[in-house]
Parts: C-alpha cells; sequence; structure tokens
C-alpha cells in the first residue's frame, strides 16, 4: 500500500507539472499557443508578399517589412509601439518579435504582448524566437530589411 501511494503522488506530480505548463516550462504567459508563429512559417509568409504588419520590440529590426519600436522592456517605447498603433484597425493581425535571447527569457515581449490584449486586437502575435534573432532567423537565411 505504501508502494502504490508513493507512486501515485509521483505520477500525481508528474501529471500536475506537464498540464500546468506550457511548451517553454513557463505558466500564466498572456499567450497561447495559437497566438504563437514559427520562424518558418513568418519567413514564408513574407516571401509570398503577405499584407503583414511586423514589430521589432527588440534591439533592431531585422526581419523583412519589420519597424523598430525599440525594447518592449522600456515605458517609452510601449507608449510609442500603443501611438503606432492607435489607428490601426483591431482586427488587423500584429506580430511582434525580439530575439534578443531565449524566448522563454526575453524581457521584451510580455510588457508589449500586453498592450496589443489592453488595446484590443483581435489577433496578437508573437514570433517564437527560441534561441536568438541571429541562429533563428539570420543564419536560416530568412528575409531581412535591407539597409
Amino acid at each position: 500500500m505504501k508502494y502504490l501511494m508513493k507512486n501515485i503522488f509521483i505520477i500525481s506530480f508528474i501529471l500536475l507539472n506537464i498540464f500546468s505548463h506550457d511548451s517553454y516550462g513557463q505558466s500564466n504567459e498572456p499567450w497561447n499557443t495559437n497566438q504563437l508563429i514559427k520562424t518558418e512559417d513568418l519567413a514564408y509568409r513574407i516571401s509570398h508578399n503577405e499584407d503583414l504588419l511586423i514589430f521589432s520590440i527588440g534591439p533592431d529590426n531585422i526581419i523583412k517589412g519589420s519597424y523598430d519600436i525599440g525594447p518592449g522592456e522600456e515605458e517609452e517605447n510601449l507608449r510609442g509601439l500603443k501611438k503606432v498603433l492607435e489607428n490601426v484597425p483591431k482586427e488587423k493581425e500584429v506580430i511582434l518579435y525580439c530575439g534578443c535571447c531565449p524566448f522563454a527569457q526575453c524581457p521584451n515581449i510580455r510588457p508589449a504582448f500586453a498592450v496589443l490584449k489592453e488595446m484590443g486586437f483581435e489577433k496578437p502575435r508573437l514570433l517564437d524566437i527560441p534561441q536568438n534573432i541571429k541562429v533563428d532567423w539570420l543564419d536560416m537565411n530568412y528575409p531581412i530589411n535591407d539597409e
């Protein structure tokens, strides 16, 4: 009986951890998996000339067609994002990305994504950059802004 109870406890603990965390091991993120875009999917959409609204909320606007807002952890940049978005229709898909570091640890995406939600955008999206912009975008030769 003691052995059975121990196993039930261990299995319960494992299941609780699996079902209470998203794919990054984080709980309580302000987005769901349907609001994440894989880098290869965004690269495909850009290369097929889709009308996209993409904002860099990190160190630089590297991705082709993206606009530079500046780091999303800074209040001044969040105010700038709000100003840029004030006349954008709420049904427009808005894509944010950073790439300064692994997605799960990024200090910029959460505050910027919260702005999209606060403003009532129906299709807020985040580019899922698992490692960083160099590895997950540049090294893949995906489309970049020409300078």
